[in-house]
């Protein structure tokens, strides 16, 4: 803890020492990528966290950090009452379920008691704070996620994942699981996937989603109510809403005992309500109140004590928070000065979010609702932006084929000592998100800011299958993954260097998981880029379809086609098979125990390249899954990165960096 301490002090005082180069006159002429900046690799992780579930009981809130300087753990921390904060689950304990893989919804706490899914076990586990954890469930090769608490009948109700037949796929459920001996019984089953089980005020209801091959929750799910027997089996069950093409969000119940929930059946994701037996809308708005359901637990509105709804929603790009009459539908907007809400929990007369803007990190606040105030609880990060080494970006629309236009976000190259050499473009680093059905947002992140203060520009894209435009826009990608994605990249980036934002010649692309494959894709498919790097990214489409874990395992029966009747289409769309039109450098960073894109796929790319002749390294991440959670694989990461970029394009980065070994390259 002291040396770490240190090191944060270190890393301020060379912040601090950048800021006061650029007070000391006008700023140098340097070769773009060359710039010196005062963000370092180490700061992207140092005393950084990632904001997980977030649970209130009462007074107090809970909610999970994940940390990539304690090996990517994932630790509880609570806010008492009084305002004191302290973690509370020791390690080697890390919340994190593993449910679809991805998990969320790890977390709850009620009635002063907190349960948790341990990623190490599976197991849900009792912590009464200032206790050791005690185990609920038994060994097994069970996982849960999304915890409810039936008080009344001492028990925990959950979705359970049920690994124990190896031959075939997990069998999902929802569960109760007893608090008085860890019994596990099973109250629905039947559909490949179910989340959000609530159960109403009264105690009498459950209500559940629940979807089947090959949908994801995005693309069509179904609302459940079902009544609690005396003996806590459930009834009947009805269905409220949904269906293949209706893809329903986050059913909640409302203090007088209402069902809501949002549903995407007018193309905007908008906020409904069950009354009377008759589903009525409660605001219609060319706006999205859901997003895609990655993770269990993710939350866009919750209920003030008398009713009142308090909802994020976004347009363009842009998120806010609204507070609505559940009667007549009207509204008033909570000003906040964070244009990027991720997540919202309501309780009395307090929302908590976890927000951001482009000149403000990330962070978990509180806003009470009656005053309008906002109070900070905690910061994803120590290091306070500085305007002058911040760029801030633009929103732009851009034509790309099919006579549409796409969005991204453009962030000029921005450092107070350095401009570029007179007459020349900055590089362009087009960033691709993952998922593929995900979305960037405007949202000061360092990791940004790592590559602009070097002397890149920055175009994130929001390409067509995106969310937050509408389904018609994230329907674009249907049957198109590696068409659609790869011309808004290419168009995205075309726009910009036909402006001169960009070099035309040093264009480069880079992306994880989906965005990985698009990068591979763009690299493959054309001659636009200059470079590229893939973080564990797909190169063969029909390889995934039968590494991958359950809940992608048919996604993209919707985004490429059937198989195997449409086997020539995924092979036409896997850059593994056209390395003959590769010839563009790329470099490939894998995690060693990825279960969602196994290093195979990596693997396969990098001697295909090798022997081909085309400059290409490979960085290996013993211990990390999908994506990379501890500080030191966070740092190599960017730093080799940096590294590939400065030996492609032709630059000297102004710090020293291991070198990464790029196979095929000619010595300089």
């Amino acid at each position: 803890m002291r040396n770490s301490f240190i090191l944060l002090v270190m890393l301020f005082a060379a912040f601090s020492a950048g800021m006061s180069q650029h007070a000391a006159g006008e700023p140098s002429e340097a070769p773009y990528g060359s710039w010196r900046s005062p963000i370092s690799a180490e700061m992207l992780v140092q005393g950084a966290v990632r904001f997980g579930d977030v649970s209130i009981d009462g007074d107090t809130v809970y909610w999970v950090e994940g940390r990539p300087q304690e090996e990517g753990r994932y630790v509880i921390v609570r806010r008492r009452p009084d305002g004191a904060i302290d973690d509370i689950l020791p390690p080697p304990f890390s919340a994190r379920t593993l449910v679809h893989e991805y998990g969320g919804g790890a977390l709850l706490a009620s009635e002063g008691v907190v349960y948790f899914s341990n990623y190490a076990d599976q197991r849900i586990w009792r912590l009464n704070p200032g206790e050791s954890p005690h185990p609920v469930t038994a060994e097994s090769k069970q996982r849960f996620a999304d915890f409810v608490h039936d008080a009344p009948r001492n028990r925990l109700i959950a979705v359970c994942e049920d690994h124990t037949t190896s031959n075939d796929e997990p069998a999902n459920r929802i569960v109760a699981v007893s608090l008085a001996n860890g019994n596990v019984t099973m109250l629905v089953d039947g559909d490949d996937f179910y989340s959000n089980p609530r159960i109403s005020p009264n105690g009498r209801q459950l209500c559940w989603l629940s979807w089947n091959h090959p949908n994801m929750p995005w693309d069509g799910s179904e609302l459940f109510v079902a009544p609690i027997a005396a003996d806590g089996s459930l009834g009947k069950p009805r269905k409220v809403a949904g269906g293949i093409d209706e893809s329903i969000f986050q059913p909640s119940w409302s203090p007088d005992g209402t069902l809501y929930f949002v549903s995407d059946r007018t193309n905007w994701w908008n906020l409904y309500a069950e009354r009377s037996g008759q589903v009525v809308p409660v605001l219609a708005m060319d706006a999205e109140f859901g997003v895609p359901q990655w993770v269990f637990g993710m939350t866009t509105y919750g209920f003030r004590a008398d009713g009142a709804i308090v909802v994020r929603c976004t347009h363009g790009g842009k998120w806010s928070v609204l507070e609505i009459d559940p009667n007549s539908g009207a509204q008033r907007t909570v000003e906040l000065p964070y244009s990027n809400v991720s997540s919202i929990d309501v309780a009395g007369n307090a929302a908590y979010v976890i927000a951001g803007s482009p000149t403000e990190m990330e962070s978990l606040f509180q806003i009470d609702l009656s005053t309008g105030e906002t109070q900070v609880i905690r910061r994803s990060s120590p290091i306070k932006p500085d305007r002058a080494y911040t760029s801030v970006p633009e929103a732009i629309e851009f034509p790309t084929d099919g006579g549409t236009t796409a969005h991204a976000f453009y962030y000029l190259p921005k450092n107070a000592d350095f401009r570029g050499p007179a007459g020349e473009a900055p590089p362009l680093l087009v960033l691709i998100h993952g998922g593929p059905t995900s979305a960037t947002a405007a949202q000061f992140r360092l990791s940004t800011q790592y590559w602009t203060s070097r002397g890149f520009a920055v175009c994130d894209v929001n390409y067509g299958g995106s969310t937050g435009y509408g389904r018609d826009y994230r329907n674009r990608l249907r049957d198109a993954w590696g068409v659609v994605d790869v011309n808004d990249a290419i168009n995205a980036a075309l726009f910009l260097a036909n402006q001169g934002k960009a070099d035309p010649t040093k264009l480069v692309i880079r992306g994880g998981s989906a965005g990985g494959y698009t990068t591979l894709a763009c690299l493959a498919f054309s001659d636009v880029f200059r470079c590229g790097a893939s973080h564990f990214g797909i190169s063969d489409l029909a390889l995934m379809v039968h590494d991958t874990h359950k809940f992608e395992s048919r996604y993209l029966d919707r985004l490429v086609g059937l198989l195997p009747q449409d086997e020539a289409r995924y092979r036409e769309r896997s850059p593994i098979f056209h390395l003959d039109g590769f010839d563009q450098p790329v470099i490939l960073l894998q995690g060693l125990e990825d279960k969602i894109v196994p290093p195979n796929q990596a693997e396969l790319i990098l001697e295909s390249l090798k022997k081909r002749g085309v400059p290409v390294a490979y960085v290996p991440f013993p211990g990390e899954q999908h994506g990379f959670r501890k500080s030191e694989n966070i740092i190599r990461a960017h730093e080799a990165e940096l590294y590939f970029y400065s030996r492609i394009l032709g630059f000297t980065p102004s710090e020293k960096i291991e070198p990464v070994e790029i196979f095929n390259l000619p010595a300089r």
